[in-house]
């Protein structure tokens, strides 16, 4: 009887505990993953003032233009800068995880050597930002080193 008891005793609770839903899994926000294709990682940046993340994405000539710290991209270079805001992670105290995706910049030049920039955002025409500027700020990344 006491066996009986305690396996239903197990089992009610087992049941219970599993039933509970996480109502505030996503509190509203969709988080985006990007496919770098072939392109590989490169370097990374926060800004934590305007509470966004950011990964930079290369193909090897790009790379090659960042480790030489050169100011332009060499020819055949492609390099993408990936921009999500980011949250606090529900599951982890003080961690923090990529939300809505902001824009997806785009810096390429071609084999004669011709550099162009691209930006996808939701942002009005109107604040376009500089693009001798942001190609200059995607030279600024500096490769991280992996062991």
């Amino acid at each position: 009887m006491k066996n009986t008891i305690l396996i239903l005793l197990v089992s009610l609770v087992s049941l219970t505990a599993c039933s509970k839903e996480n109502s505030d899994m996503n509190n509203g926000l969709s988080r985006v993953v990007f496919d770098p294709g072939p392109l590989k990682f490169i370097s990374n940046s926060l800004s934590p003032k305007k509470e966004t993340m950011s990964a930079l994405y290369g193909n090897e000539k790009a790379l090659e233009s960042l480790t030489k710290e050169i100011q332009t991209p060499e020819a055949g270079s492609v390099m993408k800068l990936v921009t999500w805001k980011y949250h606090d992670n529900p599951q982890y105290i003080g961690g923090t995880i990529t939300g809505e995706l902001v824009s997806i910049e785009t810096v390429q030049a071609d084999h004669s050597g011709k550099v162009s920039y691209d930006i996808k955002n939701n942002l009005p025409q109107n604040s376009s930002p500089n693009k001798e500027e942001r190609i200059q700020y995607f030279m600024s990344y500096r490769p991280v080193n992996r062991p």
